[in-house]
């Protein structure tokens, strides 16, 4: 069969990876071109390691430590290469034994290389406050000023060297759960087949699955949703187990560091207060009155007896934008760049020509979307493409990434280059809500029609579900995180049962007496890959508050307002690890710290409702 963009994106059966064209597929050769380089580079690192031998017991004065930086720095670069490639690798087709070796071989090597530098932040965090401060502002070690600024804070939690090698020696039995989930739910599971609108069987993936959850046709979504779960509820205990392996885990880091509490140990590498974390909650969970009036238009509008969970995603009218194509969607991030600056757009159409991207589906190719790279090389961007309208907001959310990171690395140097998990989110959810304002904005500018009309419902309806499912239900899961792990640490019931309970305790408690929460959505927690990162899910809730509030500075009706808050988040963009993510973002317009600008989002989700129900 041959396949172009149309039938890529929507194609009933996948196609096998080298049968899709080169044109949609990322140039990942500009890392390495075939696995024999990668091998050379691997090598090359495996033999590097033992250089760092001579660094034990003398890193004590100026010259040895800027040496050591030296070295060290030019050996992580090249091994960020190695595990990069490998595993972008192994999820283009987690079927091929080939790529799977190589991503555990460098998961291996990364944790070689962490037992081989083990010794060091505690040899630096033993040398007296007075000259850690002295080389947080030697000019020589300017690189490094944040580092030696984070030492001194964070030295009640730093381990003796022998404590830190042996940890280090365990960091590959960390990862076992999440990698066992991986493997399970990516590689072994089989979501079998469903009749389509049209009666024609369709192979399911666990995108397509999602897909048909917004279905016009009921029974499809019904069907879909039963068969999402289906493999997830049959694989109960084995989740249960790998989902207690990550609770070990995390108890495991938190205690060894003498943290109070897993959240505490999550929270203080970006030096987040706990009551941001806190706060999202309680903010949230006190404005729950907006989101169950939604579920009950929902029920009217569809007509519906009961609203069960699979009838949560359709939108409440047709979709008047029909199929997206690849092509139409990049032409949709352009336009929407141009409010961003003629050089943000600039390099924007210069990635989407130079292979930043892997847009289609294959047999075995991993699920969902994501950005990533390495400091020497330009990012990518992993898509799986299915010409839906809800495409182009994923292509615009990881190009948000990407530049995020293209225009981080391209300024800062590499030991504060990378931007932690609480901004990662800022700058593609940004990129989400000026889309959708842009579209709105359109329509506003068009003839006042019944098309307009469906088409204003349908992106309003857009904005609720983007809320609903980024603030409001990101939170659900923040909420599960924190009794779970409370529970783990007081001796408290965390098996699959007790997991199945409280996520359908959570459910009734966010969508309300209208929700009829089905046995199948029980196994839902098993299905989430960031619970294996404990306590990384709330920021995409604090990421979208203060995408909101940065995104109304850049299109204030005030030019030189506009100009400002542009200028402050393009600042932002090339900031990285530099700082602070809560300073960082308090300059770039969004002050975290101020439960305000949660509640803000709340009050937008209400005046959406509002206007959407005088529309229908």
């Amino acid at each position: 069969m041959a396949y172009d963009e149309m039938t890529l994106g929507s194609c009933r059966e996948l196609p096998r990876r080298e049968d899709v064209p080169q044109e949609f597929k990322w140039s990942i050769g500009d890392i390495y071109k075939t696995i024999e380089d990668w091998k050379t580079d691997f090598n090359e690192v495996k033999k590097s390691l033992s250089c760092f031998e001579k660094y034990k017991g003398h890193l004590d004065n100026k010259k040895t430590i800027l040496e050591y930086f030296e070295v060290s720095q030019e050996v992580s670069i090249k091994l960020e290469k190695i595990y990069v490639w490998a595993n972008m690798k192994s999820h283009e087709d987690t079927a091929n034994a080939t790529y799977q070796a190589a991503a555990q071989k460098a998961s291996g090597l990364a944790n070689d290389f962490a037992v081989a530098t083990s010794f060091v932040v505690p040899a630096l965090s033993a040398l007296n406050d007075d000259l850690l401060k002295e080389l947080a502002s030697d000019k020589d070690l300017a690189d490094r000023d944040f580092y030696f600024k984070e030492l001194l804070r964070s030295k009640p939690h730093i381990l003796s060297e022998a404590e830190a090698k042996i940890y280090a020696e365990a960091g590959e039995l960390t990862e076992v759960a999440d990698n066992v989930f991986s493997m399970l739910t990516n590689a072994d599971m089989n979501f079998g087949k469903i009749k389509d609108e049209t009666g024609a069987e369709v192979e399911l993936s666990e995108e397509k699955a999602v897909s048909f959850l917004r279905s016009r046709d009921r029974r499809v979504r019904q069907d879909a949703f039963n068969a999402l779960y289906k493999p997830y509820a049959a694989a109960k205990n084995t989740l249960g187990a790998t989902f207690d392996g990550m609770l070990k885990s995390s108890k495991f880091a938190s205690v060894t560091h003498h943290y109070d509490t897993p959240l505490h140990c999550a929270l203080f590498d970006d030096n987040v207060p706990i009551s941001v974390y806190d706060n999202l909650i309680d903010t949230i969970e006190g404005n729950l009155a907006s989101l169950h009036r939604y579920v009950a238009l929902r029920k009217q509008v569809l007509q519906l007896d009961e609203v069960h969970m699979y009838d949560l995603y359709v939108p409440l009218v047709d979709n008047p934008y029909g199929e997206i194509s690849w092509s139409k969607g990049k032409e949709m991030l352009l336009d929407m760049v141009g409010v961003l600056g003629a050089e943000y757009k600039s390099q924007v159409t210069q990635a989407l020509a130079d292979g930043w991207c892997d847009v289609f589906c294959n047999k075995g190719k991993r699920s969902g979307a994501y950005s990533w790279g390495t400091y020497a090389t330009h990012p990518y961007i992993f898509l799986n493409h299915t010409n839906r309208l809800e495409d182009v907001f994923t292509i615009v959310h990881e190009m948000g990434h990407a530049m995020h990171s293209f225009y981080s690395h391209k300024t800062q140097p590499y030991a504060k280059a990378d931007y932690c998990i609480f901004t990662a989110e800022v700058a593609s959810t940004t990129n989400e809500v000026l889309l959708l304002s842009q579209l709105l904005k359109k329509l506003e500018e068009e003839p006042q029609t019944e098309v307009t009309k469906q088409k204003k419902i349908f992106l309003l309806n857009r904005r609720l579900e983007n809320i609903r499912t980024t603030v409001y239900r990101q939170t659900m899961f923040a909420s599960f995180e924190k009794e779970v792990h409370n529970r783990y640490l007081n001796g408290g019931d965390t098996t699959a049962d007790a997991l199945c309970k409280l996520w359908s305790e959570l459910n009734r408690k966010y969508y309300g007496t209208e929700i009829v929460v089905d046995s199948s959505l029980e196994m839902e927690w098993a299905r989430i890959p960031h619970f294996y990162t404990p306590f990384y899910v709330y920021q995409y809730a604090t990421g979208f508050s203060a995408a909101t509030a940065i995104a109304e500075g850049i299109l204030s009706e005030d030019i030189e307002k506009r100009k400002e808050n542009l200028a402050k988040y393009l600042a932002f963009l090339t900031k990285g690890g530099s700082n602070y993510p809560i300073d960082l973002l308090r300059d770039a317009g969004a002050d975290m710290e101020n439960p305000a600008t949660v509640q803000a989002v709340c009050t937008q989700f209400e005046e959406t409702l509002n206007e959407i129900e005088t529309l229908i």
